[in-house]
């Protein structure tokens, strides 16, 4: 009897054929003696869209939202470029791939996705779409060598073992849809009515234009501010200068300008004193190994014309092609039962190098850790030896090697050199202090030859007398900060909204923050969204800055939604589908919180009055203006049976019918005179009004907006 292998993609299906010694290949599979192995496309299907659930579903109309469906349900998924009919291609290789399951001599199937949330999705969405009966297990692999895949098929796992993945890959789909459909639907409708432009709205979406708006709107908002700073040279008596900056109370930094003056004129051919000399060794450690989101924001901030998504393409290629490990990942650490093979590697790879010698294997706590792994270790490279790569290729791959090798080799050292010097003139209270800084090893920078410029301060001791030479008042303005880029806005996504400054990378809290599930998308989803936000143009990029455009500012200033641009929020969505991973959590409650969020938000849309106001209407010829409309600010008409606005079409509701029955109740009519009063002050008053009883009296009539109905009623106001 067979097995069936499905693989996430025709590569990684030859890979496995190849580890296997298969060489028969046939249309959509290799078949060996005792496995067959046929591959998928990604996802070879997809959830069904609204209409699919209901034909009424194919024309938009706001009333029909929310729409949820009790049950989802998949289909094969479209063509890219024409939705109507389905991919050919993914119905073919669906074809195949039942028609294998189904073979007799085939008794188990086994799922070869990738590990995660998504590859487990697209395994199961093909099972579940064949109701499956026969046996299915997993293979769960961080690369793609022979090695690992003949290892793998000894560890398979049954594929029930994965139900939580699984529940978080499908509560995250589920979770989408809703979100998605519902609310870019509805947007659409209520905000652009006469547009054939679709307002995307998403889960992910939105937060991330947030963190971009923010940014912007900080450097619009920022006051530049000005001051001072006051240096010094200074001269031993060997004649060899050095520079020192003025600090009192460990401030060097000055609003006042003539303080500094008056300090450098007390100054002037002066001595000082050397009251204070230190010298202190210092190291410094290696950047810790990529994830996902760190090596996109290396590439794209180190070479020219790269984006997030491209790097995370290029990465898969040198993945499928065995050249490095699973690169969807957040950790920056290796499992610890990792240590043999990383040793192997490593013999590999330092063979020819100038510095081979310095290279020595080790165990530490900053690469091997299971705490600071999270489902897959840190991108590495495999023993494979590369060949044919892309330029592409190579930059991501020599990236990803100089990191791997570089946690091998000595820390770079260094001496860090301060002198404090005391002024002799009068009322002086500060110091001046030099700092120098020399490199004594080089270490690890030696892979990127890495070579800081050093400042080197002369030999002088404590006690001894240097002269004070010219010294300058240097005006320091403050600037802006600078829009994002991908490496600045990956890391923000990937951290929640902690920053941390480049020296606080390799601290234990940003590796918790990112190791915790609380974040913007995960490692997979983050270049397409930033591609996302250029596509559906809410976000432009100027060089390999990004900003937001006229129509992303609009969305996020008045789109009523709140909770989407709120980073925490979605924070804790995305910790709650780590939490359904862990079972933690139950992907059903989940669920119904997406859905009462979704109820919310459509109906808050619905009722959402702020955009009626951009919306400028122009009377037709002929037709005369009775005020203006207290909703939206257009005119407001007189039409056959209503007194109402001209932007009806747009969900204005501010009309009055001729025949109201509350004002026909009192005895009294619509008039034209009443809705020009009306419009004019507010209030229209009137008297000899009929009570039921029957008695007189007089009252205003105001025509105010009900919140909780969405409509106009009457109130009165007695005189």
């Amino acid at each position: 009897m067979k097995k069936v292998i499905i693989a996430e993609k025709p590569s990684v299906a030859r890979n496995i054929a190849d580890a296997l010694a298969i060489k028969s290949r046939k249309d959509g599979y290799f078949e060996g003696e005792n496995y067959i192995i046929t591959w998928a496309f990604g996802h070879l299907l997809e959830l069904f869209d609204a209409k699919d659930y209901d034909e009424n579903m194919k024309f938009w109309r706001l009333e029909k939202f929310p729409f949820i469906p009790e049950d989802f349900k998949y289909k094969i998924k479209r063509d890219g470029r024409n939705k109507k009919i389905v991919d050919s291609g993914a119905k073919k290789q669906l074809n195949t791939i039942k028609a294998l399951v189904d073979r007799k001599d085939v008794e188990s199937i086994i799922s070869a996705t990738d590990f995660d949330r998504e590859g487990q999705v697209i395994g199961d969405e093909i099972f579940i779409y064949f109701n499956e009966k026969k046996p299915v297990y997993r293979m769960l692999l961080n690369e793609w060598t022979e090695e690992e895949v003949k290892k793998g098929l000894q560890d398979l796992k049954p594929n029930s073992e994965m139900k939580t993945l699984q529940d978080a890959g499908i509560g995250r789909q589920w979770a989408d849809w809703m979100i998605g459909i519902n609310l870019t639907s509805v947007a659409t409708l209520k905000y652009k009515p006469n547009d054939k432009k679709i307002l995307n709205i998403g889960r992910v979406l939105l937060p991330t234009l947030k963190i971009i708006y923010d940014r912007d709107k900080e450097i619009e908002n920022f006051k530049a501010t000005t001051y001072y700073k006051l240096l010094a040279n200074f001269k031993t008596k060997e004649d060899i200068e050095f520079e020192g900056l003025y600090y009192e109370k460990d401030n060097e930094k000055f609003d006042n300008k003539r303080v500094l003056e008056d300090i450098k004129n007390r100054l002037k051919g002066k001595d000082a004193n050397i009251i204070e000399k230190e010298i202190v060794k210092k190291r410094d450690y290696p950047p810790l190994l990529f994830n996902l989101s760190n090596l996109q924001g290396y590439i794209t901030s180190k070479y020219k014309g790269w984006t997030s998504d491209k790097v995370l393409k290029v990465a898969q290629s040198l993945y499928e092609k065995k050249f490095i490990t699973y690169p969807r990942t957040g950790s920056l650490a290796l499992e610890e039962s990792l240590k043999e093979k990383t040793k192997k590697v490593l013999n590999l790879l330092k063979k020819g190098l100038t510095y081979e010698g310095q290279i020595k294997f080790s165990t530490n706590k900053r690469i091997f850790n299971n705490k600071k792994v999270e489902g897959h270790s840190a991108i590495v490279p495999t023993y494979m030896k590369v060949k044919n790569l892309s330029a592409d290729e190579k930059q991501v791959y020599d990236a990803i090697r100089d990191r791997f090798i570089m946690q091998f080799l000595p820390l770079a050292e260094y001496e860090e050199t301060k002198l404090v010097c005391k002024g002799n003139g009068e009322k002086v209270k500060g110091v001046f202090i030099a700092k120098g800084k020399v490199q004594t090893v080089l270490g690890w920078r030696i892979v990127e030859n890495i070579k800081k410029k050093d400042t080197i301060l002369p030999m002088v001791v404590e006690g001894e007398t240097v002269k004070i030479g010219k010294s300058k008042i240097k005006t320091v303005t403050k600037r802006p900060p600078k829009l994002h880029i991908e490496k600045s806005l990956l890391r923000i996504m990937e951290t929640c909204g902690k920053s941390f400054k480049e020296d606080e990378e390799d601290t234990d809290e940003m590796m918790e923050s990112i190791l915790s599930g609380f974040s913007i998308g995960t490692p997979a989803t983050r270049a397409e969204t930033i591609k996302k936000l250029k596509n559906v143009g809410y976000i432009k990029a100027k060089g390999k800055s990004l900003t937001c455009t006229d129509l992303g500012r609009t969305i996020v200033e008045t789109f009523p939604c709140k909770e989407l641009f709120d980073l925490e929020y979605t924070g804790k969505l995305e910790k709650t589908l780590l939490d359904i991973e862990k079972d933690k959590f139950k992907k059903e409650d989940f669920l119904d919180i997406i859905k009462e969020f979704t109820i919310d938000a459509v109906n808050n849309i619905k009722n959402d009055l702020s955009i009626l106001s951009s919306f400028k209407i122009p009377l037709k010829d002929g037709v005369e203006s009775m005020g203006i409309c207290p909703m939206c600010g257009n005119q407001v008409v007189e039409t056959e049976k209503n007194f109402g606005c001209v932007n009806w079409k747009n969900g204005c509701k501010f009309t009055i019918w001729k025949d109201d029955r509350y004002i026909k109740s009192f005895g009294k009519s619509v008039s034209r005179e009443m809705v020009e009063l009306l419009l004019k002050n507010g209030k229209v008053g009137f008297r000899n009004l009929k009570s039921k009883k029957g008695r007189s009296f007089s009252a205003y009539f105001k025509y105010i907006y009900n919140e909780n109905t969405g409509y106009y009623n009457w109130e009165l106001e007695f005189i």
